[in-house]
């Protein structure tokens, strides 16, 4: 009989910790006990709360006498000023499928109160009917990605097949080494396991469409010596090439925004009015096509090359305009 009671116990808690109310008639006729029992029960759960706080922190279970229910506070739920935060970044980002996005919001609403939860409901409804997933090559984001995560914890080469932009199929042999996130997609940041010339390659996660796990773990020695905080900084535009160094005169009404932009910009001088001379190192072509983004506010000084591979781009778009 004291294990039916434990049990109880700790259903009557798990019940609370999802959101629900409790109900002390209720539980009483679904577990067929006395109400009695049912109110010895939480009194118990409250008794834990108050002699574990080193444990449990601030949690409570607490009656509502408007509602007469039990409904368990605690300090790790979320306030919907959070949780409203984190889910609009998650639909602003879109990189997960819808299915995957609803079963995460369905997941974190369990973190605020019973309480607040309609009011959430009602803020993200009509965006997350609204919703739409940018186009995925593999079967889920989230367990590619996780896949990913434990190669590179394991220190372990993968061999993937991906859809080119073209969508034609290669197979490459890796040493993954980081992930992360940008404009709407999860990368991964490898080594190509064949080659001797240490640079960075980047894969978009979605376009993975299978992933094989070899037995061997690299070594000290091929582990690739770089700063992972250094290379996301500089790989913000995901696209192949040469690590730079750029220099550009920019003009335009907020400077904050292209530092915000680029992490390892910096204002080398400032030339009058609000035109300044910014410097930033930075992997691969895509930052040609910010640049080319900013129109008439940005100037390629240098490398040399890289001004005339602008000049040589910008004449191609004028021309093309012209014909």
């Amino acid at each position: 009989m004291e294990n039916t009671k434990q049990e109880r116990v700790l259903e009557i808690f798990f019940r609370a910790l999802r959101g629900e109310d409790i109900f002390v008639r209720k539980l009483a006729d679904e577990y067929g006990v006395s109400t009695k029992s049912i109110s010895r029960n939480i009194n118990d759960l409250k008794s834990f709360f108050a002699e574990h706080r080193d444990l449990v922190g601030n949690t409570e279970l607490e009656y509502s006498y408007r509602d007469k229910c039990y409904r368990l506070y605690m300090d790790e739920f979320l306030t919907n000023k959070e949780l409203f935060a984190i889910i609009e970044v998650m639909i602003g980002a879109r990189a997960f499928s819808e299915m995957e996005l609803l079963e995460l919001v369905e997941k974190l609403k369990r973190f605020t109160t019973a309480e607040d939860r309609p009011k959430l409901n009602e803020l993200i409804r009509r965006e997350l009917y609204h919703y739409s997933e940018v186009k995925h090559d593999c079967k889920s984001v989230q367990e590619t990605l996780w896949q990913l995560v434990n190669c590179i914890s394991d220190k372990r080469e993968v061999s993937i097949e991906y859809y080119k932009m073209d969508r034609s199929w290669v197979t490459h042999r890796l040493r993954p080494v980081s992930v992360m996130f940008t404009d709407y997609y999860f990368y991964l940041i490898a080594f190509k396991a064949d080659v001797k010339e240490m640079k960075p390659v980047y894969f978009r996660v979605d376009r993975i469409k299978h992933i094989t796990e070899h037995r061997k773990k690299l070594t000290l020695s091929e582990i690739p010596d770089f700063d992972e905080g250094l290379l996301r900084n500089r790989s913000l535009f995901m696209w192949p090439g040469k690590l730079r160094t750029i220099r550009f005169e920019f003009s335009g009404p907020s400077l904050q925004a292209v530092l915000d932009k680029l992490p390892t910009a910096k204002v080398i001088e400032r030339m009058g009015g609000n035109k300044y001379l910014i410097e930033a190192e930075t992997y691969g072509d895509g930052i040609k096509m910010w640049l080319l983004s900013q129109g008439s506010w940005v100037k390629v000084i240098s490398p040399a090359e890289f001004a005339d591979d602008m000049k040589n781009i910008i004449k191609e778009m004028y021309d093309g305009y012209n014909e």
